[in-house]
């Protein structure tokens, strides 16, 4: 008989050992004191850069949803927001992010 594959009830754990941190090489006795030269920047880091300096959150659109749900035209759907949290928990894709 073969026996499934997954996971089963009593089966072996992984238990890691802690790692030791390396200690900190010296430099050599002839080396340069001088600082090393700061990497160049890249589009990636300037964009990241941009987007940290700018808020999280659109607060005019949060804005615009508060006011479509106070004058109740904004459509809210418990299944689709139950769906959604629960997906956001087990990190699922929802059906309309496929």
């Amino acid at each position: 008989m073969v026996d499934s594959i997954g996971w089963k009830a009593g089966g072996v754990s992984r238990i890691t050992a802690p790692v030791p941190i390396a200690p900190v090489a010296k430099p050599a006795a002839g080396a340069s004191s001088e600082p090393m030269a700061a990497p160049v920047a890249t589009e990636s880091t300037r964009l990241a850069k941009s987007l940290a300096a700018a808020p999280p959150v659109d607060t005019d659109r949060v804005a615009q949803i508060r006011k479509a749900i106070a004058d109740g035209k904004f459509p809210l759907s418990p299944s689709t927001i139950a769906d959604r949290l629960i997906a956001l928990k087990l990190e699922w894709k929802s059906n309309d992010q496929a």
